[in-house]
């Protein structure tokens, strides 16, 4: 009975995940609907792809052109049709190898030996790129058929027919991917700039009220410090999303309509990113500090300071979090909201300054943190400057 229920508790977890899953396709413009439209259109090309080379042609071998069709069904059009030319490339040099190598010295085992290594020899070009290994792929499917026929204009006639079922699945694809609903990703680069801003949000949300309780625990701020370190990879997926947008637009016809023709640039959000992502290279350096910290220091009262410091942080967490949430359409709204939050940081940040003068703290001593703390502060203001400055100027222009 136990397992039943286990059993049945399961089930109803798959359905209320799957139909979640589809809410998401249906109602949002996420990964979710991005999946749903490549599986259709694959489909819908891999049909059509059959269509021709079963009943149009009647191929002997008609499985390469819907093979080939969804093989170049790419998240952009740019993509489709670079890939496209690499893969008939690819199978081409592994027919004409198969074909060469074959009437010269016959379907025989040596013969096999030499077309695979040539072959892949050939297949490890960085012209072909990841569509490489199909060079090989080809050859042996074309020595299959080779082997099979019975006569040399069989065998030229079957050959010819491999690259052009390749040539028709290729079409056919990059056809349905240009003309329904050809992929226009440039939210990829607004969700670049998010990333990054989260990351920001997210380590000094954490590091400002630590601070108003005094001098933080070394595992906290070796905590602190590790996760500064760790953003490289959320950096690279950044930088990812922007190329994924600024490749989406070639050969798309979409970026011919009225509503995309602002988005043929993509300038200003790499200038943010490129902005934010040295505003966390200083946040890193600011934790490196922070992480030098001595727990026990009874010369100086630090406590205000590090009040003061924490309400910078503070202030530099809110302007995150609205980075975080910038949105196209909000943009002007936005950045005049983002501009009086820069405004109040500014603020904080010459009084972590105005404080460490107040308590007399040894600035000029290098085994103490606090000069390095207020060089940091003002470092990481700037680049939260900048970044408010080139959302401004892009929103101006």
């Amino acid at each position: 009975m136990a397992a039943g229920r286990a059993d049945a508790h399961e089930s109803s977890g798959w359905f209320v995940r799957g139909r979640q899953w589809w809410g998401r396709a249906f109602h949002y413009a996420g990964s979710e609907r991005q999946s749903v439209l490549l599986v259709t259109k694959s489909t819908l090309a891999a049909t059509l792809a059959w269509i021709v080379s079963y009943y149009a042609l009647d191929a002997q071998s008609p499985a390469f052109a819907p093979f080939s069709a969804v093989m170049i069904m790419y998240v952009t059009v740019y993509q489709s049709v670079t890939q496209s030319l690499r893969y008939v490339g690819a199978v081409a040099a592994g027919v004409a190898v198969q074909a060469a190598l074959g009437f010269l010295a016959g379907p025989d085992l040596l013969t096999f030996v030499l077309v695979a290594a040539i072959a892949l020899s050939i297949g490890r070009s960085r012209v072909l790129g990841v569509q490489g290994p199909q060079v090989a792929t080809a050859a042996f499917f074309a020595f299959s058929t080779y082997s099979s026929a019975t006569d040399n204009m069989t065998r030229i006639s079957q050959l010819g027919q491999i690259v052009l079922l390749v040539l028709i699945g290729c079409a056919i694809g990059t056809a349905v991917n240009v003309t329904i609903a050809p992929p226009l990703r440039y939210r990829s680069a607004e969700h670049s700039v998010r990333i990054l801003a989260r990351a920001l949000y997210d380590l000094t949300a954490d590091i400002h009220p630590a601070l108003r309780e005094g001098a933080p625990e070394a595992d906290t701020t070796a905590h602190w410090r590790e996760r500064a370190n760790q953003t490289d990879s959320l950096i690279a997926q950044a930088r990812a999303g922007l190329h994924t947008a600024k490749e989406s637009i070639h050969y798309n016809p979409r970026r011919l309509l009225r509503r995309h023709r602002g988005h043929l640039t993509f300038q200003g959000y790499e200038t943010v990113l490129n902005a934010l992502e040295r505003t966390l290279s200083q946040l890193a350096s600011l934790t490196r500090s922070l992480d030098q910290w001595k727990q026990e220091e009874s010369e100086y009262e630090y406590r205000s300071f590090l009040d003061r410091y924490a309400a910078f942080l503070e202030a530099t967490s809110e302007i995150a979090y609205a980075l975080s949430t910038l949105d196209e359409k909000e943009l002007s709204r936005q950045t005049e909201h983002l501009d009086g939050l820069v405004r109040d940081a500014q603020t904080r940040r010459r009084e972590v300054a105005e404080e460490a003068e107040a308590q007399t703290l040894p600035l000029a001593d290098p085994t103490r943190p606090y000069g390095a703390l207020v060089i940091e502060a003002t470092r990481l203001m700037e680049e939260v400057q900048h970044t408010n400055d080139t959302l401004q100027s892009w929103v101006e222009a």
